[in-house]
């Protein structure tokens, strides 16, 4: 999976169904691949300090058995010489039988300690910053961007909240659906979410979600499209800059027919726009919402014609690593390069398309300053014709329960 740079919680989900693992076996093999992802840079780590040798000395698929075996090993309730017979096996069948001796010593080797006394010592002669990211399983850079906008008591606490899996959460379409119907089927409402609800075991079970009447969405995604279209604004369309793949979207489409208004949904590339109509499908009517492929920083609409702009723009993903294990060990600063610029052209295209008094909520799904704050900063003090609308907004898992989304709100003067 990870020379392929398959995602996941993606990649799991469609093997697990092919594969029809019952729910005792798929939760074993959920918390397996999302547990070896999530913390993968200190597995290496081990898996250097087991071998005797650099990482880049062994094959990649030699080093993914490696890491499955000590996430069963150190981290799961897997005993000893199951999990070293299963990663030996693994080995036989996948990369050759000429592995297996190799597979088979790293793997006890592994698990002569504890995973404390691992991180024991790993940490000798580490800086705090670095021992910090070892012990909570997070790149040194990521953990200087909580440090950037945390108080210090938090930061750690803030980190080890990445490393519990998410409980899985529901949103309603509104008009198409209510609260109360998901309770009937088991969920449990969020207090002060009214289109939100939590649910243990898979949500396909449920009627309103197979039909698409509602949809698995996180609490923070639903509470930044709720005060967006709670702000005053004027009458007039809407629009999701970046749509794709389209949870805001059917969440604001719903919000937006309540006010008797229509959403244009926006998404650069065709086959994320699919995925945003079929998380529309279920809306029909004369404001049923419209999808169209384009690109956010060159409209293909008139200037001024919206009355309240969605732009949830492509970010680093800091704050969603609880759902997405495998992003905090393939995202690197580098990446800020590119998507900086990005950032700053897709707020400017999402003011220049609203019209005057309406509303724009710029959002990502990342607490970096770079990606957030300085951005919005960065537009307004070169003259973009905007201003805030109160204070931002910052969630996180280990205050909120939310993934740790932004959203500044602004309204075009």
């Amino acid at each position: 999976m990870t020379a392929h740079g398959a995602y996941a919680n993606l990649a799991g989900a469609a093997l697990f169904t092919e594969r029809k693992l019952d729910d005792r076996d798929a939760a074993f093999a959920t918390e397996l691949l999302h547990g070896t992802c999530r913390q993968q840079g200190t597995y290496d780590l081990i898996i250097e300090a087991a071998a005797g040798r650099p990482l880049s000395t062994l094959q990649a698929a030699i080093i993914d058995v490696l890491r499955l075996a000590a996430h069963q090993l150190l981290a799961m309730r897997v005993p000893t010489h199951a999990a070293v017979a299963a990663s030996v096996d693994l080995a036989g069948t996948a990369v050759g039988e000429h592995t297996t001796g190799l597979v088979n010593a790293i793997s006890r080797r592994i698990a002569a300690r504890d995973l404390a006394a691992w991180l024991d010592e790993l940490s000798e002669g580490l800086d705090a910053t670095d021992a910090l990211a070892l012990r909570t399983h997070h790149p040194r850079w990521m953990v200087e961007a909580y440090a950037a906008v945390l108080p210090d008591d938090e930061v750690e606490t803030a980190l080890l909240a990445n490393n519990e899996p998410p409980v899985t959460a529901l949103a309603i379409r509104p008009g198409l659906a209510d609260v109360e119907e998901l309770e009937a089927a088991g969920a449990t409402a969020v207090p002060g979410l009214p289109t939100a609800a939590t649910l243990t075991g898979p949500p396909g079970r449920l009627d309103a979600v197979r039909e698409g009447r509602a949809g698995v969405q996180d609490p923070g995604s639903q509470r930044v499209a709720l005060r967006l279209a709670e702000a005053d604004a004027p009458a007039g369309p809407w629009l999701d800059l970046c749509a794709g793949p389209g949870g805001k979207a059917a969440l604001l489409a719903g919000l937006a027919i309540e006010q008797s208004e229509r959403l244009l949904a926006s998404e650069l590339r065709p086959h994320r726009a699919e995925l945003v109509e079929q998380a529309l499908r279920a809306y029909s009517g004369p404001h049923a919402p419209l999808v169209i492929a384009a690109d956010g920083t060159r409209p293909a609409w008139p200037a001024a014609t919206f009355a309240r702009v969605m732009a949830d723009v492509p970010c680093t993903g800091l704050g969603a690593l609880r759902r997405r294990p495998e992003a905090r060990w393939r995202r690197t600063t580098a990446d800020l390069d590119t998507l900086i610029p990005l950032q700053r052209d897709l707020l400017r295209s999402a003011i220049a398309s609203t019209q005057p008094g309406g509303v724009v909520s710029y959002v990502t799904c990342s607490p970096h300053r770079a990606e957030t704050i300085e951005i919005v900063d960065a537009v307004l003090a070169e003259g973009a014709p905007a201003e805030r609308i109160g204070p931002d907004l910052q969630l996180w898992p280990h205050r909120d329960g939310t993934d740790a989304m932004f959203q500044a709100l602004l309204r075009r003067t």
